[in-house]
């Protein structure tokens, strides 16, 4: 019995040595047109697809392994009486093995300069092919689409037999392959509907969605020892990398699921105040530390004054240059992580003191942009994008006008407050967090929470609510602790009756028509 290989793959490394080993072990390998010259220059003694098809390529190699001998080759069933007497009427011999990746679409599509018609030209449609027929056929044919896997098998080959458990996970690794290269695919025709005359909506929320994700992490554990984890990132060639699947950890021990979590938490808070240089403290997905400064180690030391018995083994992240001082100070007690755009050598020399300390090197904050946010539910997924950059048409609702350093305390409070978890209040003086209350079933206990961590520094402050006041008890604890503006959605049946409590006082409140719930 004759054995038949067809190696084609778009990424060609070890290709030569695979059909090297296997002619040695009497197969009849075949290629096509680019593979058949790589391996006929590497000395390979490999038959052109032709000689198998007996029909040469056409239109420009678009059709080369869509032929009858190919696909029936592949797809016959070895034991089926029916199948081996069609095969042997139309002269048809059986292929055993495929060694096929696809056309480098994610390279050519994440080029700034790609065309559409560059990125169609980049659609594999026979690889494809012969992946997704060899793997259904995969008791009876090996697939593989990962240079990886070449020398395993050839083991196995060598010792006679390639085991159907072995043949299945080659089979649903082939799948995988060729399901996130699809998606890549649809992910990038999806991108410029908009532009198309589609509504942003239907572009990102799809009747039907895939998410290209890859594996870059195998995690001790998950959120608890008990939970095993991985980090994956998604696979969007053509939109820029984005977040912590992105950094570069360049000190510390391995990261952990709930640091990771942490440390996206601290990025994102920290690249919603590009214009200052800011620093954020989380712990347990709230920020409990948050200022903004025309120095990194103020804004840290300010940040760090906020809620200082919480900061204890918290997560920092910066949105410049981490500096020397910043670094010093930072030294002074015990943090998990430490993440920023970049590091001086003065300030890792400092960082690194602390052998366990994590540190993460990020792109640029500009890189940060719109995303989808995705949670489970049993069963099936949330999907929304991301609640990012929107800070709502804002109308002063009393009669008082929030002062110049009012209002830029507000804008500050405003932003902070999407990154607290409902019901989320904030206080905020001098581009700095204050105290805040988060995940609390009601608003007067998040207030009181805030109220305590701000102590006296609330007096002259500002107030901010992820969601309207539904009652004037709220705002006006806030305005007994101090506070003298507020910002708030609106839109409770009772604003009448929260206004007239901030005219009462003599405070400015803003309404902006969004809501920043997180839950």
């Amino acid at each position: 019995m004759t054995f038949r290989a067809i190696i084609a793959p778009s990424n060609k490394d070890g290709a030569d040595d695979l059909a090297h080993a296997l002619i040695g072990l009497g197969w009849e390998v075949y290629a096509t047109g680019g593979t058949h010259r790589f391996l006929t220059g590497a000395g390979v003694d490999a038959k052109h697809i032709e000689d198998l098809t007996g029909f040469p390529e056409i239109l420009d190699g678009r059709v080369k392994t869509l032929h009858p001998r190919v696909h029936g080759g592949i797809l016959a069933k070895r034991e089926e009486p029916d199948h081996i007497a069609q095969m042997e009427e139309h002269g048809i011999g059986t292929i055993d093995l495929i060694a096929v990746n696809l056309y480098p679409f994610a390279e050519t599509v994440s080029k700034p300069d790609v065309t559409l018609m560059d990125a169609l030209e980049q659609i594999d449609i026979g690889g494809p092919t012969m992946v997704r027929a060899a793997a259904k056929n995969f008791p009876a044919v090996i697939v593989m689409i990962d240079p990886a896997d070449y020398a395993p098998v050839l083991e196995m080959l060598r010792a006679g037999v390639v085991p159907v458990a072995e043949r299945r996970r080659l089979a649903r690794k082939a799948f995988e392959h060729v399901s996130a290269y699809d998606t890549i695919i649809a992910n990038y025709l999806a991108r410029d509907l908009g532009a198309a005359g589609m509504d942003d909506e239907a572009a990102a929320l799809p009747a039907e969605r895939v998410l290209p994700l890859q594996a870059i992490q195998s995690l001790r554990y998950g959120e608890n020892p008990h939970q095993p984890g991985a980090l994956y990132r998604i696979n969007d060639p053509s939109r820029p990398s984005q977040g912590i699947p992105s950094a570069r950890q360049i000190h510390g021990r391995e990261m952990s699921f709930n640091n990771i979590l942490d440390a996206d938490a601290a990025w994102n808070v920290v690249c919603d105040f590009p214009d200052a240089p800011t620093v954020a403290i989380i712990k347990h997905g709230n920020p409990c530390g948050l200022a903004t400064a025309p120095e990194l180690a103020t804004a840290f030391s300010r940040a760090l004054a906020g809620d200082p018995v919480s900061a204890f083994g918290g997560i920092i992240a910066a949105n410049r240059r981490m500096d020397k001082a910043t670094a010093e100070a930072i030294n002074e007690a015990f943090y998990e992580i430490v993440i920023a755009p970049s590091y001086d050598d003065d300030a890792l020399s400092v960082l690194t003191q602390k052998r366990n300390l994590r540190l993460l090197e990020m792109s640029d904050t500009s890189a940060a942009g719109p995303s989808l946010d995705i949670r489970t539910v049993r069963g099936g997924f949330l999907v929304q994008a991301a609640d990012m950059g929107e800070m709502g048409d804002w109308q002063t609702v009393t009669e008082r006008a929030p002062t110049e350093a009012e209002l830029a305390d507000l804008r500050f409070a405003w932003k902070a407050a999407r990154h607290v978890k409902s019901n989320a209040i904030v206080i905020v003086k001098n581009g700095a967090l204050l105290g805040m209350g988060a995940g609390q079933p009601n608003r007067l206990i998040s207030v009181e929470l805030a109220l305590k961590l701000a102590g006296d520094e609330a007096q002259g402050g500002v107030v901010a609510s992820d969601a309207f006041f539904p009652f004037a008890d709220g705002l006006e604890m806030g305005l007994n602790g101090g506070v003298t503006a507020a910002v708030q959605p609106g839109g409770s049946v009772r604003d009448d009756e929260v206004i007239a409590a901030a005219n009462n006082a003599g405070a400015a409140m803003v309404f902006t028509g969004v809501r920043h719930f997180r839950h």
